[in-house]
């Protein structure tokens, strides 16, 4: 039997094939190893047939932060007080970069332009915040103070286990050492990892201070 010699089979590029392949590539080797290069041999592809589908690098990881970001609901702005919005949103957000730590580096320092769906999420932040009484001035500077704090937390969520662990070297930092040990039992105790447990202070410790400089602002 006679083989049949054909053209080898190339994926059909779309943008959305695109950035699928761009965010497995970061999680697989991250940010520092996502390129425009590594993306094309991943996809089997030059990288110039990119430009028929998207703009260049930045367009590919706007698509990518739509990709993380979907699944962050900031609906509850339209019907709920605004510090409790904010805490709703925190966890989904957070989960959502737990769920992709190694795009945080990449995506927390390029801007949102093009990333539509995020920017409507930030829209219905915005429009939260200022029903709940923020001067317009102030809203952009709440919605990085928390996301900054959200940001820290998610990476926490897959920080090794024993980070604070300090080995041999307890009997040097005592008191450090025993508050180790102490958090981690009163995780245990809640039935929590250590991650969820700083999350839950901070937050609460930051949406509380949220509420004081509202009051100062507006009293």
């Amino acid at each position: 039997m006679t083989r049949r010699v054909g053209r080898p089979v190339k994926p059909v590029l779309t943008r959305e094939v695109i950035t699928r392949a761009a965010l497995t590539l970061i999680r697989e080797s991250g940010a520092e190893g996502f390129s425009l290069a590594a993306l094309g041999q991943k996809l089997g592809v030059r990288p110039s047939s990119f430009y028929n589908h998207v703009t260049g690098r930045d367009d590919i990881l706007a698509g990518v932060r739509e990709l993380v970001t979907h699944s962050i609901d900031a609906t509850m702005f339209s019907r709920l007080p605004w510090d409790e919005a904010v805490v709703r949103w925190a966890h989904g957000y957070r989960t959502a970069f737990a769920a992709h730590p190694t795009t945080i580096t990449l995506l927390a320092t390029l801007p949102v332009t093009g990333a539509l769906r995020t920017l409507r999420m930030y829209d219905q932040v915005a429009s939260g915040l200022e029903r709940g009484g923020w001067p317009t001035p102030m809203v952009i500077p709440v919605v990085v103070a928390v996301e900054s704090f959200i940001l820290g937390s998610a990476l926490d969520v897959v920080a090794p286990p024993d980070m604070f662990d300090s080995g041999p070297l307890a009997c040097e930092v005592p008191t450090f050492a025993v508050a180790v040990h102490a958090r981690d039992a009163a995780a245990r105790e809640r039935g929590v990892s250590p991650a969820d447990l700083a999350f839950e202070i901070g937050l609460h410790s930051l949406v509380a201070g949220l509420r004081v400089t509202l009051a100062s602002q507006t009293g």
